[in-house]
């Protein structure tokens, strides 16, 4: 959490609400947030990977550029994964992005779905 930031907590996460500077030619400018259909993509995904044991804890960043879920393995830990809304960047790469621990960006595009779907794939037997 950044120094300035309002917190809510609720259930097994937290939401980070940033606040952005505010200066006298420029108005209080509005968070990024994730709709309620995003959000219900995102919370299906991470229920299953709960219900399988992979996933424990998750915090919500909106901020005033960018909308970010982070997913924990451990609460104490930095996210294993970021699920990244960044609406400038919707008519060039996608809106959506997932970002890897390691600042790797798995994947990147319009549709949060297709995109979700690289932390979906199961671990599958490679052949001998």
């Amino acid at each position: 959490m950044r120094e300035g930031e309002d917190i809510e907590r609720f259930g097994g996460g937290a939401i980070s609400i940033g606040r952005a500077a505010r200066s006298p030619q420029r108005p209080l400018a509005l968070p990024v947030t994730f709709t309620r259909s995003e959000l219900n993509e995102i919370l299906k995904l991470y229920g299953r990977k709960v219900a399988s044991g992979e996933w424990r804890d998750y915090a919500i960043d909106l901020l005033s550029d960018q909308a970010v879920f982070s997913i924990y393995r451990r609460a104490s830990e930095v996210p294993m994964f970021r699920v990244v809304k960044r609406p400038e960047l919707a008519r060039k790469q996608g809106a959506f992005s997932v970002i890897a621990a390691t600042g790797l960006i798995m994947k990147r595009g319009h549709d949060l779905a297709r995109v979700l779907r690289v932390l979906d794939k199961g671990l599958s037997l490679v052949g001998a």
